[in-house]
Parts: C-alpha cells; structure tokens; sequence
C-alpha cells in the first residue's frame, strides 16, 4: 500500500514538472490564425508569411523574441486607461504556447491536427467588398527626391444614399505607398471643382493655403489671430477611411455606418516616399454597406494644431490641442497622428462637472504603426466636453528616427516635418448634421479655434 501511493505521488509530482510537447498544427497555428495572419499573409503589411509550418519555422526564434517582449502583435495603449475590442495584446496562455513551441524544439506535429485553414480574401481585410473604386491609371512613382502629396477623384455613380459599415483603402504598391484618406466630396460641393476626375494632381499645401490667407488678411488690415495650442480638425469633407502603416480597416459595429450621398466622389489623398527605385501605383477603395438603416451616424474628426516649434535637441516638448462637442455623442475610438519625432500621446476628457479622464495614454508612440483604438463600449460623451491632446515629441539624437536633431520643427506634410493630430470616430443620431456636434449655435468663431 506504501509503494502505491509512493508511486501515484511520485507520478503526480513528475507528471506536473514534465511539459507536454508544444506541436505547430495542434498547437501554435489557431494561435496564429487567431492573432498574426491578418498581417502575415501573402500581400500584407508583414514581410513573412505564417500561414504553414514552412513558412513559419525559420522564424521560431524571432518569434519567441517578439512575444516575450511584447512587440508583436503591436499594441501600445497603456492598460491603466480603456479598455479596447480591438486589443491586440496576446494572452499569457498563447505566449506561453508560442515559447514553449520553441523551447521544445518547434517541432511541426502530425498535420491532422490542424485546424481548417482560414478562407482569407485576397487583397482585403474586410472580405468581399460590395463596390471597390480603384484609381483609373496608375501613378509613377521616382526613385528619388521628394513626391508632394498626390490627389485623385473618383466618382462614386451612386444614384442613392449608401451607409458604409466597412471600409478599406488598398495600397496597389506597398513600397511607395505611405498613406492614402479616402475623403467624399458630396454633391455641389466646390472642392477641387476645378480638377478632372480621375487625374492626379498636386495643389497648393495646407500651410501654403494658410498663409495665403493670413497674408491677405494682413494686407486687408484684418489679422486673424494665432494662437498656439488651439484645436479644432473639423471640416464638412467627410473622412471615409485611411491606410497607414499598421492601419487596420474601417469596421463600424452593428447600428454604425458612414454617410455616403449620391452622387458623390471620393478624392483620394496619396502621400508617396522614393526608396530608391521607381515603381507605379493604383491603390484602390474597398466599400461594404450595411445591411439595414443605422441608428447613428459614424463622422471622423481631430483634436489638432498645426501651430507649433519643436525646438533642437528637445528630449520632451509637448504639444496641445482642445476642442469642445457642442451636442451629446459617443466616442467609438481614437488615432493619434504625429511623425518620425513622436514620443508619446494623450487623450483626456475634460467633463462639462469638471471631472477630467484619461480615455488614451500611448508612452511609446510608434509612428510605424499607425493604431486606431475601438473602446470595448462607446464612451458616452455629454454637451460641453472639452476633447484635449497631447503629443510628445523627441528631437534629440537619442531618437534613432529623427532626420536631424539639430534643426527646429514645424508642421508640414512629409515624414521629416512633423504632425500633431488626435484623429477620433464619434458616432450621432444618424439625421444629426455633424456640424451641429462641432460648432456653437452663434459662436463668434467655432468652439476651440476649429473651422472649415
């Protein structure tokens, strides 16, 4: 009887220290279907493929790195604040899975054990597209020098209203597509009017078109003021969708679409970067429409200034902007935009009792992965909350991405100037015009210094 229950405790205490063995098909590929194939597929962001053994084993080691260090899948909103649908963040059972695949020898297993292969639509993340609006012809990209950003209409031939519930823009070359918005310029509208569809052009800069303005308005003897720090982003353009490194699709949730009228165009807008070879671009649009009416209207917005200098060699400057909603909403999530610079990011809400929250702390911005963050429910935000941001910018040598620290920054366009832009979707009563939520009923000028 003593040698039996020596034995039982003896297997018991072995059985517990000995792991079982950790295989590919069984055990590590749902993991991967589940967390890295979005990317790691054929055509997408990644550089590798996990979709088989083969594919996968060479890159065991690196793989186990990445997880115990966090840095895959990416994920940068610190858990303190908000909680996301779209958490990236792996479970500690599957980087326990992942490692102890490695540790063991990344053994592949027997293949019947694989879980049935996902049907993954070529070229979208969203599935079948119900309309996809692809650039007419394609455009050259050169090997070098500096591309200014490019635009591109697109009628849409819509004879009725559409509501979109997903949305994708599609790169048609990754390697000189940095980013594309997909604005819609709706019937009447005198954006662009004097451009052909359909054929790319350059106009005048965002901070061209500014300081014509305020040069005219000095010379009129009406300065308008400048006021560091002041927000505002709002413009009547509907923002439909954007690609950026890391970027996922739009998806909107059940009762949320976007306003597509008929007869409206999108007017594409294409930031290009040379990487030494010439190459040719038609990115595309992918649309699916919701399937009934929505209950409220998803509008695309930012907290945003473009008034600042970033002085050399600054390790921490901080840059703020506010903007107050003028009518109750729900925010559905939220993008911080800055460049190569970018340190870190804040999001608060400043509540009409006084009361302020943190709805979004990113202490290690990334500007590589541009990451829309989906709250796990939209947070409710009353009449009279004041949106504040704050981005971080680092301007020292220690930056290992910054072009030249000995030079002052300002706002501009390509990678090398600098950005800072708190984007957030913020969803309506779906008969509710947008510029109701952002704009005071008679306001000497719109709330937060925001305008057209």
């Amino acid at each position: 009887m003593r040698l039996l229950i020596t034995l039982g405790l003896a297997s018991a205490v072995f059985g517990a220290t000995v792991p079982r063995t950790v295989t590919f098909h069984k055990d590590v590929l749902p993991v991967l279907q589940k967390n890295c194939q979005t990317c790691h597929r054929p055509g997408e962001a990644a550089p590798m493929a996990f979709l088989t053994y083969q594919q996968t084993r060479p890159w065991a080691k690196a793989i186990r790195q990445a997880v115990l260090a966090r840095q895959m899948p990416p994920w940068f909103a610190d858990p303190a604040h908000g909680k996301w649908s779209n958490d990236r963040r792996l479970s500690q059972a599957d980087i326990d899975t992942l490692v102890g695949w490695v540790d063991s020898g990344a053994k592949e297993g027997d293949a019947k054990d694989a879980p049935k292969p996902v049907e993954w639509v070529r070229g979208w993340g969203i599935g079948k597209p119900d309309m996809v609006f692809e650039m007419p012809s394609a455009f050259s990209v050169p090997a070098s020098g500096t591309v200014v950003y490019q635009y591109v209409i697109i009628p849409t031939g819509l004879t009725g209203d559409k509501w979109v519930q997903m949305a994708e823009a599609r790169p048609g070359n990754r390697k000189v597509v940095h980013h594309i918005i997909a604005f819609v310029r709706e019937p009447g509208s005198k954006w662009f009017a004097d451009q052909k569809p359909g054929v790319p052009f350059a106009p005048r800069s965002q901070a061209e078109e500014q300081a014509r303005g305020q040069a005219k308005a000095e010379k009129e003897g009406n300065p308008q003021p400048r006021r560091s720090g002041e927000g505002g982003g709002f413009t009547a353009r509907e923002f439909l969708v954007g690609f950026a490194p890391g970027s996922p699709p739009e998806v909107l949730g059940p009762g949320k679409a976007k306003l597509l009228k008929a007869g409206s165009d999108l007017v594409l807008q294409l930031h290009y970067t040379a990487n030494g070879e010439s190459g040719a671009d038609k990115s595309a649009i992918g649309l699916i429409f919701a399937k009934d009416p929505p209950k409220q209207r998803v509008f695309t917005s930012a907290v945003s200034t473009n008034r600042f200098s970033i002085p050399p060699g600054a390790m921490r400057h901080e840059v703020s902007a506010t903007m107050t909603l003028q009518e109750d909403a729900e925010l559905v999530s939220l993008l911080p935009h800055m460049h190569l610079r970018g340190k870190s990011f804040l999001y608060k809400a400043v509540y009409p009792t006084g009361e302020t929250e943190v709805l979004l702390n990113v202490p290690n911005y990334r500007f590589d992965w541009q990451l829309w963050y989906q709250f796990a429910e939209p947070k409710r935000i009353p009449k009279g909350t004041r949106l504040e941001v704050t981005g971080t910018f680092d301007n020292s040598a220690n930056n290992r991405f910054n072009p030249d620290p000995t030079k002052e920054v300002h706002w501009g366009e390509q990678s090398w100037e600098e950005m800072m832009m708190g984007f957030f979707d913020v969803a309506i009563d779906a008969g509710m015009n947008p510029v109701k939520l952002f704009r005071a009923e008679n306001p000497a000028r719109p709330s937060g210094g925001g305008g057209e």
